[in-house]
């Protein structure tokens, strides 16, 4: 089904509310702390035994194609202009519904707490009337690219209803979404990597994580100051784009703040902490660091504890375990786009898809930056959530 680009400007209360540096936690609890939504496990790390990373002049950043789409490039719209334009409630008849959803890996807390977001809204559904099973898989690991297709070929060749990918890289899963769009099977991209011939993109604006973070940043510093990047996987498309956001959040708007340095780590911890370690020698006036994800910081936190240097870290995802030690008063902020209740925006765009609405290419999930000032507000009054609605056909 070919899907047309709605060109609406996302101005919700919710946007609003993320510039201004709001937010909770990535749990469907009521209270901030998203630890409670994997059974308290804040111990996450993305940690593997690999090398250290060696610091060079500029980090590998070149994109995968993925045929010129960039979703933060998009007019998209947020769920509550959805529901505006087709109805607060997701129209639904008998027929047996089987979503399948597939993630990156789950030995990052991140992506367990979206798996848990696609089995609430499921058990949501089901309980208002909808005949629905989930499946929701993930490859072994971040570099198991063949592992995570053969995973979506499986769904694919058991006839699921509808699919919603995270793939590991912007090319991956593009074989296997092919396939199901031949099949007439709806697909939706959520969150990152990019899938270019996917119908739909549900996920938070990702150059937005990097703007946010610089703002907090440069207001902490008074505009002036050095300041260093750590990056995620270049295959990523967030790595890449919430790096672009800092960068050009900075150069507009404080073009004071130095950034020294930048590299990959590839979402791993003891990367980032090793590579931490060389900055602090390399850059003594170093005064803040930015990391593409949270499980980078945490070993970021690591590193500058050591040193007993003063530093500012900011991290991205919102993980049990950065709000735990912005509590302690070591990680300095994350942004947060919670994804349990992105897991459920996917899963409603994916029954209206089902139900013959014809959605928008890009739909954006909230995101905000989480700091000591507001670690321990409600995620769902931050977000102004309002679960989904149902009404039988």
């Amino acid at each position: 089904m070919k899907k047309k680009v709605l060109g609406i400007l996302v101005t919700s209360a919710i946007v609003g509310t993320m510039l201004m540096g709001c937010g909770s936690g990535s749990s469907g609890t009521t209270t901030a702390a998203p630890a409670a939504a994997v059974e308290n496990d804040t111990k996450a790390q993305d940690s593997k035994p690999e090398e250290s990373a060696q610091e060079t002049p500029a980090a590998e950043t070149e994109a995968v194609s993925s045929e010129g789409f960039n979703p933060d490039k998009e007019a998209g719209v947020s769920i509550e202009d959805v529901r505006e334009q087709f109805g607060s409630a997701v129209p639904y008849g008998s027929q047996e519904i089987v979503a399948g959803a597939v993630a990156k890996q789950f030995q990052n807390e991140y992506w367990r707490t979206l798996k848990e977001g696609y089995e609430e809204g499921a058990r949501l559904a089901s309980e208002a009337g909808i005949n629905i099973k989930i499946d929701v898989q993930a490859a072994l690991d971040e570099n198991d690219e063949q592992g995570q297709l053969a995973i979506l070929n499986n769904m694919i060749n058991k006839k699921y209803s509808v699919l919603l990918l995270s793939p590991i890289s912007d090319g991956n899963l593009v074989p296997g979404v092919e396939s199901a769009v031949e099949k007439n099977i709806p697909v939706l991209n959520v969150n990152d990597g990019l899938i270019a011939n996917a119908p739909n993109f549900v996920g938070p604006k990702a150059d937005q994580n990097g703007e946010l973070a610089a703002e907090w940043i440069s207001k902490q510093l008074d505009g002036k100051g050095q300041v260093a990047i750590v990056i995620g996987m270049p295959k990523a498309f967030a790595a890449r784009q919430r790096t672009e956001g800092f960068e050009n959040w900075m150069a507009a708007n404080s073009p004071d703040i130095e950034i020294v340095a930048k590299q990959n780590a590839d979402w791993d911890r003891n990367k980032a902490k090793e590579l931490t370690e060389t900055w602090i020698k390399n850059y003594p006036d170093l005064k803040a660091i930015f990391c593409n994800n949270d499980g980078m910081a945490l070993g970021v936190v690591e590193a500058v504890k050591e040193s007993g240097k003063d530093i500012l870290i900011v991290g991205v995802d919102g993980i049990g375990e950065a709000y735990d030690s912005i509590r302690k008063g070591e990680l300095s902020a994350t942004i947060d786009s919670f994804p349990f209740y992105k897991a459920q925006i996917a899963l409603e765009c994916a029954l209206r898809e089902l139900a013959g609405q014809e959605l928008p290419r890009v739909i954006w999930t909230p995101q905000a930056l989480i700091d000591s000032t507001n670690v321990d507000m409600d995620a769902k009054e931050i977000i102004n959530w309002v679960p989904t609605e149902y009404k039988a056909q």
